[in-house]
């Protein structure tokens, strides 16, 4: 395998776990992987380390192609453009044209469960996303993450605290999955050759409901955490009063209804098909998690 891999988001979180798992897990030679972001000073680290750093900004159309120059394997990490309604698949949709000029081979592309029909707010900037790659005659791998654990704890220190987790889920279930084990397997697909475009949808072993959720929580920080099931409206009140913008706010309250209409209970093995391995336990990520649950 000698094919050079470009990651964007190299600075964000899930761009961080993959460059980790390239080189740590799959042993990838620091000089075939290329990180990219829009401020490469951030990466000063991965550049000691003998990964190539590059400049790409997805509002810098024209720049693209040249950031993507010399690229056999794309990976394109989804933005975190969502404030602004539309930005994020304009920017995504440039940097697969970005990709076409620069002659890429093979296009991976971070994606959701599900997203035709999802009820989440931002689904139609992956739907919009995936369909401008198979357009692009481009060979790809889309790679859909199911709702991470991670989520979890940025609100979960506050719940416990309270004593009760207020949710819009209705007794829907989510199948989990770690942060990092979604980077795991995605550094997987990069580091294949394979040629052969496919998609895959990245989930935990089980599917869980809130309840099961917070039972777990509770047995591993021994503090109790009753679950309050409120409806959408309740739902939005209760997070515009804690201060969160209205996109985020229209974000948390349509992804609960997702998982309450059942279009989250989606459990696939492509995880043990790309990685070989068992997903992590959501009893496993809360213990390793500990001091993050006590706030």
């Amino acid at each position: 395998m000698s094919s050079t891999l470009l990651v964007t988001g190299a600075a964000g979180q899930l761009g961080q776990r993959v460059l980790h798992h390239l080189l740590e897990t799959y042993k990838v030679a620091p000089g075939r992987i290329i990180a990219a972001t829009r401020s490469p000073e951030k990466l000063a680290d991965l550049a000691a380390k003998g990964i190539v750093t590059r400049k790409a900004d997805f509002d810098d159309i024209a720049a693209l192609p040249a950031a993507f120059a010399g690229v056999d394997r794309l990976l394109i990490i989804s933005t975190d453009a969502l404030a602004v309604p539309g930005l994020r698949l304009k920017q995504q949709t440039a940097a697969v044209e970005a990709a076409k000029k620069a002659g890429v081979k093979h296009i991976l592309y971070t994606s959701m469960p599900a997203p035709d029909g999802s009820l989440v707010s931002f689904a139609p900037d992956h739907l919009g996303t995936e369909n401008a790659i198979k357009a692009s005659g481009i060979g790809y791998t889309i790679l859909r993450d199911a709702w991470y654990f991670d989520n979890f704890l940025m609100g979960l220190p506050h719940s416990l605290e309270t004593g009760k987790w207020y949710t819009a889920t209705g007794g829907g279930r989510t199948s989990n999955i770690s942060r990092d084990d979604c980077a795991l397997a995605i550094a997987a697909a990069l580091a294949s050759d394979t040629t052969e475009s496919a998609t895959y949808t990245l989930t935990g072993s089980t599917s869980l409901t809130i309840e099961d959720v917070a039972g777990v929580v509770s047995k591993v920080t021994g503090r109790p955490l009753e679950v309050v099931q409120v409806n959408d409206e309740q739902f939005a009140a209760g997070l515009t009063g804690a201060g969160l913008p209205k996109f985020v706010v229209d974000m948390l309250v349509s992804a609960d209804a997702n998982a309450r209409a059942g279009k989250f209970d989606i459990l696939t093995n492509d995880f043990n098909k790309l990685t070989g391995k068992e997903p992590q336990t959501v009893r496993a990520f809360f213990e390793e998690h500990k001091a993050a649950l006590q706030g």
